[in-house]
């Protein structure tokens, strides 16, 4: 399970800094009217968010969250800084055993 969830970690942190380079893509795409950057870092978030749904449901699985608690770590991937929080949460609840 320690793999499963450093792998987690991992991904949480990527993927929570990837969405906060994508909202500064956007408003450089929307207030500055410079729409290059948003093509490259729309495409690398996307697939790296797939990545974070894969581990996050292999960890949901190994941990033996419910529907909701999975469903939930996954939706933490699309809010700005809300990863960061949702991987302090399941690291302290997968270490203490506790299901989400």
């Amino acid at each position: 399970m320690s793999g499963a969830l450093n792998r987690f970690r991992f991904m949480a942190y990527v993927v929570g800094v990837g969405l906060l380079v994508l909202v500064v893509a956007m408003l450089f795409k929307y207030v500055g009217d410079t729409p290059g950057l948003i093509k490259v870092v729309g495409p690398v978030h996307g697939f790296l968010y797939a990545i974070y749904l894969v581990i996050a449901v292999d960890l949901g699985l190994k941990a033996r969250w419910s529907i909701k608690g999975t469903i939930l770590v996954l939706l933490a991937g699309t809010i700005p800084f809300l990863s960061f929080y949702a991987e302090r949460k399941v690291v302290e609840r997968v270490r203490e055993g506790v299901p989400l």
